[in-house]
């Protein structure tokens, strides 16, 4: 990974793979702000991690499915919606980035206007992951059991490999299907239903 820092003139470092970097919220924050081209987020043990961009297949799903989503929150209007250039800073202390995230409008009218341009100090009340070609199904599940245990009340995370759907919920157990149709947002988000066909196609 290729990271410039603001220094003038600018300085390119590679960054092996294998190397743990430990980083503070502030400094995630002044680092994300001076990569914006980059993927990055942070654990909650301060450890810094770089994503590679997703490939333009993923994307274009990705697109759709958060499309879906905007379309529905416009018509309902009952909370925020967010793509994936979006970063949380959750309770845990991990700043994370859903490739799609919501939050319910009473939660997000809590913060200030300072929070919300920043990374919000909040846990979206939904969110979803979308596996890519090279994504780790067990850091991405990893990513879903966080989510939920930070205050998340629904997740999806849609493993396009496998044309199979993972539902996280709060004190259940994982629900998962094979090849869905379409998924109700339940009371979480009420009437939207996501449309999978273009995702599996």
């Amino acid at each position: 990974m290729m990271i410039k820092t603001n220094i003038s003139p600018s300085i390119t470092i590679n960054i092996p793979t294998t190397l743990t970097l430990n980083i503070s919220h502030e400094q995630f924050l002044y680092l994300a702000l001076a990569n914006r081209d980059l993927q990055l987020e942070r654990n909650a043990n301060g450890e810094l991690i770089i994503m590679p961009p997703t490939g333009s297949y993923t994307g274009n799903k990705n697109f759709d499915i958060a499309g879906q989503l905007w379309f529905w929150n416009r018509q309902y209007k009952l909370g925020k919606a967010f793509d994936s250039s979006t970063g949380f800073h959750l309770p845990n202390g991990a700043d994370r980035s859903p490739d799609v995230a919501w939050v319910k409008q009473e939660k997000w009218d809590t913060l200030s206007l300072e929070q919300q341009e920043s990374f919000a100090p909040i846990c979206p009340d939904f969110v979803l992951e979308l596996r890519s070609k090279t994504d780790s199904l067990e850091k991405l599940q990893a990513k879903m059991r966080e989510y939920i245990e930070n205050g998340a009340s629904l997740g999806w995370l849609i493993d396009r490999k496998n044309q199979r759907v993972e539902i996280y919920r709060p004190g259940q157990d994982v629900e998962v299907l094979e090849s869905p149709v379409n998924l109700s947002g339940e009371d979480i988000l009420p009437g939207f239903i996501l449309d999978l066909s273009e995702v599996w196609s």
